[in-house]
């Protein structure tokens, strides 16, 4: 396998790990912040709160691994995205700054239940993955004009795209659509019957929206994008099966059986959906100036680099591992009945 197979393929490891993660994180805070505006959050304060407790520092490790390595494999996308991304990207940054620090007031000055505090930190997880996915749009080409060999964003075209949009509608529904799957099989498994019913409904009530957004894009890339539409029916099947897996989701949350399950074929449904998007795009990491093959770096940097994730992986699989045991998979924590984390 060439180095540059193998360092994006890392890469789109990490990036699929931070979304996953990341996803139930941001969701998770949204639907605490609704049920304290709606007046239910004792049904899912608690549940919700046992989860970010532990896992709310840890999350952005996926999204750092993500851009150190792009830099260090790919240097010239720092002198491309570095520029053109300038704007969305320190939205995020602000808006991950917001985020964090509304959450350490209110789980650390001893005031619960602060609607404020838990709005901020709902709505700015929102706002990250619409901020953030921008990249994908402008990764499709069309976006960027080259003004005197300096790459240059478009903002008209980008604001007037519905593809754009469809990507910002994607990332928001895929966002609440995933949390509120995981948070369905973790309430399940803490006892709590009222708030498993609770999640159970906006897991079918965003399954929706989330297939009819997908199919939106695919429509919108139509019209955008014939290389990377075509690119797309090379791997379809990749796409099928995650449709299939999908159905598969659905049925086990409509039924109220197999909540564990439910969450395995949903994380194997976006894994294939993702990696067949990444399939499907390549060799373009920004079309048509930039692939992976004449943005490559050096080979000893590259095997450096590969040896420096290697042993980073090493170290980040058994600290997430300990986490997860400890407070995520633990019946005695996530019930209620013990609680390790401080």
């Amino acid at each position: 396998m060439a180095l540059e197979i193998l360092g994006i393929s890392v890469l789109w490891l990490f990036l699929f790990g931070y979304v996953i993660v990341a996803s139930i994180d941001f969701g998770a805070g949204f639907f605490n912040a609704y049920s304290l505006l709606r007046g239910n959050h004792q049904t899912l304060t608690k549940i919700i709160k046992r989860y970010l407790s532990p896992v709310w520092e840890i999350t952005n490790v996926f999204l750092v691994f993500f851009f150190v390595g792009v830099v260090g494999f790919f240097p010239q996308t720092a002198y491309y995205y570095g520029t053109v991304l300038i704007v969305p990207a320190s939205i995020a940054l602000i808006l991950l700054a917001i985020r964090g620090s509304y959450y350490a007031f209110e789980a650390y000055s001893g005031v619960s239940g602060h609607k404020g505090y838990a709005l901020a930190y709902g709505i700015s997880g929102l706002f990250i993955p619409a901020a953030l996915s921008v990249v994908l749009t402008i990764s499709e080409g069309g976006f960027v004009n080259m003004d005197s060999g300096h790459p240059k964003l478009d903002y008209g075209a980008l604001f007037a795209s519905p593809l754009s949009w469809s990507i910002v509608v994607l990332s928001i529904v895929a966002v609440l659509y995933i949390s509120a799957v995981f948070l369905t099989w973790y309430a399940h498994k803490a006892g709590e019957h009222e708030a498993t019913e609770v999640m159970r409904k906006y897991a079918l009530i965003w399954a929706g929206p989330l297939i009819v957004s997908a199919f939106g894009i695919i429509i919108e890339m139509r019209q955008l994008n014939n290389w990377h539409y075509e690119n797309m029916f090379d791997v379809w099947w990749l796409f099928a099966l995650s449709g299939l897996l999908f159905a598969g989701t659905v049925y086990f949350i409509y039924k109220r059986i197999r909540y564990n399950w439910a969450l395995v074929l949903l994380i194997v449904q976006f894994a294939l959906a993702f990696f067949a998007y990444g399939v499907s795009h390549y060799p373009y990491l920004l079309y048509p100036y930039l692939t992976i093959h004449d943005s490559f770096t050096n080979e000893a940097m590259a095997i450096a680099l590969v040896v420096v994730f290697i042993a980073g992986l090493a170290l980040l699989i058994p600290s997430l591992y300990l986490v997860f045991r400890l407070f995520v998979f633990n019946k005695e924590y996530v019930s209620g009945k013990s609680d390790h984390h401080v």
